[in-house]
């Protein structure tokens, strides 16, 4: 199976600090093949056909904290739910200097259409629930009046992690690429 590994917080403000090379070789090291790295905000594409979802968590982060010392939460996400992540999103949603478009990804715990009643949604914003995920669209001029800028420092905060919506077409592209290559 092809999964991408979101681990948040990391390389965030000068915090945290995970080199991606070496974020490579842990990867490796516990068995994953095909991997990937894309960009500095922890986006890990792999593949493994032997481990659950859960023991493949479990042996990220564990990874993670043997090799970098630190105690990350990761997301991981198939190929399958990324695919459906971009099939929702809107082709006109993007980010650009007039828009900005971001995925939410929910953890287990608050993944349900009803967290978006949690969100405060404002008049400014366009907010759609899929499966594992939350997609916000707003106009950047905005930005300040939407609900997503209060979103730091509350409970479910620390339950998610954000990619703007150019990172997750580009993992979706990389994801499809190794799904291609391995049929």
């Amino acid at each position: 199976m092809i999964y991408v590994a979101l681990l948040r917080g990391i390389n965030v403000g000068g915090n945290n600090k995970i080199e991606m090379k070496k974020l490579k070789v842990t990867f490796e090291r516990f068995g994953c093949s095909n991997v990937t790295t894309y960009i500095n905000s922890g986006n890990i594409i792999f593949e493994d056909h032997h481990r659950s979802h859960s023991t493949l968590t479990c042996e990220i982060e564990a990874g993670i904290k043997e090799d970098f010392g630190l105690t990350i939460k990761v997301l991981l996400r198939d190929f399958d739910n990324i695919r459906n992540v971009c099939t929702h999103l809107p082709e006109n949603w993007v980010k650009n200097e007039i828009m900005r478009t971001d995925v939410i990804f929910l953890c287990e715990d608050i993944d349900d259409p009803g967290i978006v009643d949690e969100l405060r949604i404002k008049p400014v914003d366009q907010v759609k629930y899929v499966s594992g995920a939350v997609l916000w669209n707003i106009l950047d001029k905005d930005y300040t009046r939407s609900a997503m800028s209060n979103l730091i420092g509350t409970k479910i905060y620390k339950a998610m992690t954000i990619r703007n919506v150019n990172t997750v077409r580009k993992i979706y592209e990389l994801m499809a690429e190794v799904n291609s290559a391995i049929q």
